[in-house]
């Protein structure tokens, strides 16, 4: 029979042998050591250490069982008088508790994951898991139980009624996302599994009632910066619908419509959540609110979401009615809804820039993706040469508002919106330039032979003119237009340079240097208006007619080439001078075919005889005189001259021709007429009559004729 060992020598064997276990324990039992509310931890710990579960035989002595007998006893008491006196639960609460979650998560997260277990070599390796220490199934409860809290309040806008509450919750919910991360390691440890489980629960429900939170705030704008004297249908909650405030100082009108307050809860929220691991959510969220704000933005502007099939079945009369609200749209949100959206986006996500890029960029990209869809879709449409000034609206608009965006956006989203919006405007740009040289085909196909009563005006001259004077307001544009629609032509070497090779077929007296494509293209508009009406005034059978009908045409077109100071200096001084000039001749022809002939009544030739007047020659010529007077009269006071300066100009003429010629020779043989009758017969008018009567002439009135005033 062997000799028994001493007690003492027993227990200092078992102390050795259970070196390998106390270091898999090593970090609990120092926490727990540290942990003053659960001083029975370290005892527990210490008779863990010494248990046979270590793998070292101990033959129990009754020294031995009388000290294992007394720590017993002495637990026991404690555990009595603990229970007796201090509660488990009074001990700990959420800020206490607090305190032993972070000084854990330290500590795990400065110990490498493979040293949060050790290897105890019995006769397989066995791995021994590391305890979790009491107090963190104590903060589970508490946590839980204010999540618990905050569900019963869920989308109710409780949040900013108790700050501290909302932060308490906020570094509540903080502490269990660190606590997942640094228990990460333990997920595939079986005796951590339901603790494990439990947090990750409790961090979905937290970051639940977070994601009901973030979105009842980002929706709830009109409750926080709603104006007490507002009425109760809401007639001031522009700010609720993407509206920019009026007031420059508003502390709304940084983060269109959300207050300081609301920007900094939404940062925390954002903040807990996407560090948390739930940026997806997040992230769902804010694109779907903003998304939402920016479509009531479209409707607050009242331009409607078109697709380009609906855009291209359109009637003109409404797709005419639809570009200035696009433009309207485009031009705020360049201005100022970006601008906002990014800073506000910037605000809510400050601690993750390349998240707030992210969301901005996909935010503001399906707004211009609508916008651009519907100037492509315009470009589509039918043209004809009425549509072309609303197409150069859509185009300025392109040109001038969305290049000023590029700032917002990161170097690669800039350069491909950059592409995109080029792209239409190119198109927008071809279409027009097509819709004005269209204004040549418009002139060549108007080839009716029914004169314009009156001499008047032609439609085609009006139309025509009025045309050109509206493109005056445009000309820059044009330009640009034409310009760079030449670059195209010459950058195509199958088409030839049509703009360079027509200017010099026109006979312009500007420089060939000076000449821009669209200048060229005005004036060959020019002239082949000139042609087409020297064709229509061949119409009219009577020369001097055809005569006042190119007078009143070309009057028309001086008139308003002068009135726009962009089409006269693109048709240059020497083009109106020599318009000027080709009036004057048709002034000319008018009166050598009208008045001449008139005039050749009153002359002195057959008249006498051997120094005697022939009366019947002399009855003759008044009668000749008054019969032509009146069949002039008759006709050109129905004739139009619709200009003032134009017949005051014509009647002067006429009366500087006609009365003193008629004075002189009335002067001269009235007295050979036999006072009375006969003078009653062949003087029917006096020369204040003929003035009076002149002044009667291209009324436009139908008259019966000329008749002696009493």
């Amino acid at each position: 029979m062997s000799e028994k060992h001493p007690p003492e020598k027993q227990l200092s064997n078992n102390s050795d042998s259970s070196d390998n276990e106390e270091n898999a324990t090593n970090i609990t039992t120092n926490l727990n050591a540290n942990h003053h509310d659960h001083p029975e931890t370290e005892t527990c710990d210490q008779l863990v250490s010494q248990s046979p579960k270590a793998g070292v035989k101990v033959e129990e002595s009754d020294n031995t069982s009388h000290e294992i007998e007394e720590v017993h006893h002495e637990e026991k008491e404690n555990d009595e008088k603990i229970g007796d006196t201090s509660p488990p639960e009074i001990h700990y609460t959420l800020e206490t508790v607090s305190q032993d979650i972070d000084q854990l998560i330290t500590t795990l997260s400065a110990t490498p994951k493979d040293a949060k277990e050790t290897i105890v070599e019995e006769e397989k390796d066995e791995k021994v898991p590391m305890e979790i220490p009491v107090f963190v199934e104590k903060f589970l409860d508490l946590v839980e139980e204010k999540v618990a809290k905050h569900e019963l309040t869920e989308g109710k806008g409780k949040w900013g009624q108790n700050p501290e509450e909302d932060s308490s919750f906020l570094e509540a919910v903080n502490r269990i996302s660190k606590l997942t991360s640094s228990l990460d390691g333990l997920r595939s440890d079986p005796n951590h599994a339901a603790l494990i489980s439990r947090i990750g629960g409790i961090q979905q429900r937290a970051m639940a009632c977070l994601e009901d939170e973030f979105r009842f705030t980002l929706e709830d704008i009109k409750h926080n910066d709603q104006d007490p004297n507002t009425d109760a249908k809401g007639k001031q909650h522009e700010a609720d619908r993407c509206v920019l405030p009026e007031s420059e100082s508003a502390e709304t009108d940084n983060f269109l419509g959300y207050s300081d307050d609301a920007v900094s809860k939404l940062n925390r929220i954002a903040k807990e959540m996407i560090g948390g691991g739930f940026e997806s959510e997040c992230c769902h969220v804010y694109m779907m609110i903003r998304g939402q704000a920016f479509d009531e933005c479209f409707a607050e502007i009242g331009f409607e979401k078109i697709s380009i099939d609906e855009v291209q079945k359109m009637q003109w009369e409404a797709l005419e009615r639809e570009i200035p609200l696009w433009i309207k749209a485009v031009r705020e949100y360049a201005s100022i809804y970006f601008v906002k959206e990014l800073k506000l986006a910037e605000a809510i996500f400050s601690n993750y820039s390349s998240i707030s890029s992210s969301l901005f960029s996909n935010l503001t990209r399906s707004v211009l993706i609508q916008l651009l869809n519907f100037a492509e879709a315009v470009a589509m449409t039918k043209r004809s040469a009425e549509k072309l000034f609303k197409f150069l609206d859509v185009y300025e608009t392109l040109r001038d508002s969305l290049p000023a965006m590029g700032a917002l956006f990161s170097e690669e989203y800039e350069n491909e919106l950059k592409t995109e919006s080029t792209t239409a405007r190119c198109r927008i740009g071809e279409a027009a330039i097509c819709m004005f040289c269209d204004l040549e085909n418009s002139i060549k196909s108007d080839t009716g032979k029914t004169p314009v009563p009156g001499g008047a005006v032609h439609p085609l001259t009006r139309y025509t003119m009025n045309y050109l004077k509206y493109a005056g307001e445009y000309i820059a544009t044009l330009e640009q237009v034409f310009r760079e629609h030449s670059k195209i032509e010459r950058a195509d070497s199958t088409s030839r340079p049509r703009y360079e090779s027509e200017s010099q077929n026109f006979n312009n007296d500007n420089d060939e240097e000076n000449q821009s494509p669209f200048s060229n293209q005005l004036v060959r508009v020019m002239d082949l208006l000139d042609s087409n009406l020297e064709a229509k005034s061949k119409l009219y059978k009577d020369i001097a007619l055809s005569c006042i009908f190119m007078m009143n045409n070309g009057r028309y077109i001086v008139q308003k080439i002068k009135g726009s100071t962009e089409i006269r200096q693109m048709m240059g001084d020497p083009w109106c001078r020599r318009k000027s000039s080709e009036l004057r001749n048709y002034h000319k022809n008018y009166q050598r075919e009208t008045w001449s002939k008139l005039l050749g009544c009153l002359g002195h030739e057959g008249l006498q005889v051997n120094g005697k007047v022939i009366k019947p020659v002399l009855k003759e010529r008044f009668k000749s005189f008054n019969v032509l007077f009146d069949e002039i009269h008759k006709a050109q006071s129905s004739w139009v001259v619709s200009d003032e300066q134009l017949q005051s100009e014509l009647r002067v003429s006429i009366t500087a021709v006609v009365i003193p010629a008629y004075r002189s020779f009335m002067g001269r043989f009235s007295q050979y007429l036999t006072p009375g009758r006969q003078t009653e017969k062949y003087i029917k008018y006096q020369a204040e009559d003929l003035e009076t009567y002149i002044d009667e002439l291209f009324d436009g009135n139908s008259a019966s004729g000329a008749r002696k005033r009493p």
